[in-house]
């Protein structure tokens, strides 16, 4: 099944999904790693490598925005009260800008650097810089914001997880497994009246 059920998520979202969550998180533990290594080679490349995958969450997440739009979003288990509901979807709204916000900023720190140095997407093509103010400030504030937004995100994401894994094995809901297997049927009883994205 590729597209959204009223009861579970279809492939297409599924992948989307994970894809993205695997390199945003990735990207974390590699932008921590990249400002801690002394050896000015490696620190280059690292650099790149997080310019490349930023580039790659951005274009991705554009797609799956449009595919949000263009799906259905399956209900909310009957096990959700209001609360939940709303924190929820809260969530999803910060982690949603987060996935443009993060590697826009990210792109302005390499547009504000004084040092201009190119940023080589996967070695296959050069990011131009954005029409941004070239200065020490501007890159400080960009480097600041684009910190702000990680941590930040990652707080979210950290909740967003352990409320995913806290309906599976406490409630015993749906929540987990329709973002796992596309085919799965969840009885009619579990499920609030469907809302579209």
């Amino acid at each position: 099944m590729l597209r959204n059920s009223k009861d579970s998520f279809g492939l297409i979202s599924i992948l989307f999904h994970w894809i993205i969550a695997l390199i945003f998180l990735g990207q974390i533990v590699l932008g921590y790693l990249m400002v801690r290594v002394s050896d000015f080679t490696l620190q280059f490349n690292l650099y790149q490598w997080h310019k490349s995958f930023g580039f790659l969450v951005l274009g991705l997440s554009a797609l799956r925005l449009l595919w949000k739009f263009a799906s259905t979003r399956p209900s909310d288990p009957a096990t959700m009260s209001h609360l939940e509901r709303v924190a929820a979807h809260g969530a999803h709204i910060v982690l949603y800008l987060s996935l443009f916000l993060i590697p826009l900023t990210g792109w302005a720190i390499a547009s504000s650097s004084p040092l201009q140095i190119p940023t080589f997407m996967f070695n296959l093509v050069v990011i131009p810089p954005l029409p941004l103010t070239v200065s020490d400030s501007a890159e400080a504030f960009w480097t600041a914001s684009h910190a702000y937004l990680a941590y930040f995100s990652a707080f979210v994401a950290v909740c967003h997880i352990l409320a995913a894994l806290h309906h599976h094995f406490w409630k015993r809901d749906a929540i987990l497994t329709r973002m796992l297997n596309p085919h799965r049927k969840v009885p009619e009883q579990t499920l609030t009246q469907e809302v579209k994205s």
